[in-house]
């Protein structure tokens, strides 16, 4: 997600399991693809691997470093085509929730991680239709309990 330029680099990535809905949200001091995959290896790593068998990117340049990411975790990863945003639909969905509370014209450097992880907190807990009235919390759960 980016915000008015004039405000600075700082960016956030949303990171939203396919089946769950489940979201992670990471603070980035600019789109500087060390930084930003840093952080996507360092939130991705400990979970376990039916949990992170792919991930797909934008064609943003801060993922150009993806084959890193790929060796570092065993995660395949996929490129959307150029000017597609419908291929990742459910970031592009997550990230229209987030933005009630993460406007454009806000200043992240007020923004604390605290803030996204209650963020990611209140979003993995709202149930939704598509989840049958589940949340993506409780989702994420059976899934990982299941064999």
């Amino acid at each position: 997600m980016i915000f008015m330029q004039h405000l600075g680099l700082r960016n956030i990535t949303s990171l939203v399991e396919r089946v769950s809905r489940f979201t992670v949200l990471l603070k980035n001091d600019d789109k500087k693809t060390r930084n930003v995959l840093g952080k996507v290896i360092d939130a991705i790593a400990h979970l376990p691997l039916k949990a992170r068998k792919s991930i797909t990117f934008d064609r943003g340049t801060e993922f150009v470093a993806w084959p890193h990411l790929q060796a570092e975790t065993g995660t395949q990863t996929w490129l959307c085509d150029p000017s597609s945003p419908w291929q990742k639909g459910t970031v592009e969905n997550t990230n229209r929730r987030a933005r009630r509370r993460l406007p454009r014209k806000l200043d992240l450097k007020h923004v604390s991680e605290a803030d996204l992880k209650s963020l990611s907190d209140k979003l993995n807990a709202t149930p939704r239709k598509f989840l049958g009235w589940k949340t993506p919390a409780e989702v994420l759960r059976e899934k990982m309990m299941a064999r």
